[in-house]
């Protein structure tokens, strides 16, 4: 089993930055792709970015390609999300969990983007 705890979100003016991080409980995460994923109210919760087990084979969805990075690191357990150029509409409340979301949902993180 794996729990998570995100953190590293706030309130941003557009264009501006934020770097979201994952910590991971539990010896199995590094043999998961992992993803982080995003839901603004309203609206499903969406795949943003996704990465290896290892690292690399990274995919993005289309709204953040370019502006948004996937970052592990299995020692100790950590995943960020490098968020540039940000936009009103990447305001949403942020999740990590498996690329197969096959673990309990944490908190997540609120990102608000003001225009």
């Amino acid at each position: 089993q794996v729990q998570f705890v995100e953190s590293g979100g706030g309130l941003v003016q557009a264009g501006g930055s934020l770097r979201l991080s994952c910590a991971a409980s539990g010896s199995t995460f590094s043999i998961y792709a992992m993803a982080w994923y995003r839901q603004a109210p309203g609206k499903q919760r969406e795949l943003v970015a996704s990465i290896g087990s290892s690292g690399g084979s990274e995919n993005y969805a289309d709204s953040v390609k370019g502006r948004f990075t996937i970052i592990r690191d299995n020692a100790p357990n950590t995943m960020y999300l490098q968020m540039n150029s940000l936009k009103p509409e990447d305001a949403a409340v942020y999740y990590c969990n498996s690329r197969a979301r096959r673990f309990a949902w944490g908190q997540g993180t609120q990102v608000t983007v003001s225009p």
